[in-house]
């Protein structure tokens, strides 16, 4: 896939389709992950975190004893999050995060950085996730740490079947009804009649080890990392201080 100019590129095909899709995306995405709701749910009381994509927030109230900031790209998304009206969320790209570095006792960011579209620009985008951390003195427990999940390439189970082997760099379709309105806790299927649109996102595949290497390219400390429902996932650190 020749990609010339990745910021164009995303805008057309992730930004831009987010965008279309918010309302019908949102209503298909109301259960926590296990893993995802065991790292929050296991934070110390009074944390205070980042939701670095956080869609239509659905993590936000995952564990009432922390403090999350949601942030993504997508306008309409950070709407419906902000409706929750119990965590704050904000506009903003993982690239440019307008948080301060340090600061951080966590962040989880769950099916985003697979979106950018160059290594560099996924490197990147964990450098600057990492950034926003509470830095370890002496060990690798004492400071902030990140949840990372990305769409694996191996998913012999799913309805996909990719493999290894594959493309990594591939279009998704998402198929919606024309002038879709969605409602969180629904189903998000279409209806019999329905005018259907199908619009292209695209995704960077991640083989198995590939997100361990990434996160340790941009100067990271890989605590755990391990496979759950067709995604690669890793629980990582900042560099020692």
């Amino acid at each position: 896939m020749d990609i010339n100019n990745p910021q164009n590129y995303e805008a057309e095909h992730v930004h831009r389709v987010y965008e279309l899709i918010a309302s019908h995306f949102s209503a298909t995405r109301f259960k926590p992950w296990p893993i995802v709701e065991g790292f929050l749910k296991g934070l110390p009381i009074g944390s205070i975190g980042l939701d670095l994509g956080c869609g239509n927030g659905k993590y936000l109230t995952v564990n009432e004893n922390v403090f999350m900031i949601g942030s993504d790209r997508s306008t309409a998304l950070v709407q419906i999050a902000h409706d929750l009206k119990t965590q704050d969320s904000l506009i903003a790209d993982t690239l440019e995060l307008p948080h301060p570095d340090s600061r951080f006792d966590f962040a989880i960011s769950i099916a985003v950085i697979h979106h950018f579209s160059t290594t560099a620009r996924r490197i990147a985008s964990i450098r600057s996730i990492l950034a926003t951390l509470k830095p370890s003195s002496n060990s690798e427990t004492n400071g902030g740490k990140a949840l990372i999940y990305v769409w694996a390439l191996e998913q012999p189970n799913s309805k996909r079947g990719w493999k290894e082997g594959d493309p990594q760099d591939v279009m998704v379709p998402w198929q919606t009804s024309e002038g879709y309105s969605g409602v969180k806790g629904g189903s998000g299927k279409l209806s019999k009649g329905d005018k259907v649109v199908t619009y292209q996102r695209y995704y960077h595949l991640y083989r198995e080890g590939e997100l361990v290497q990434d996160i340790v390219a941009a100067g990271g400390i890989v605590l755990e990392s391990g496979y759950e429902r067709d995604n690669w996932w890793a629980i990582c650190a900042p560099p020692h201080r």
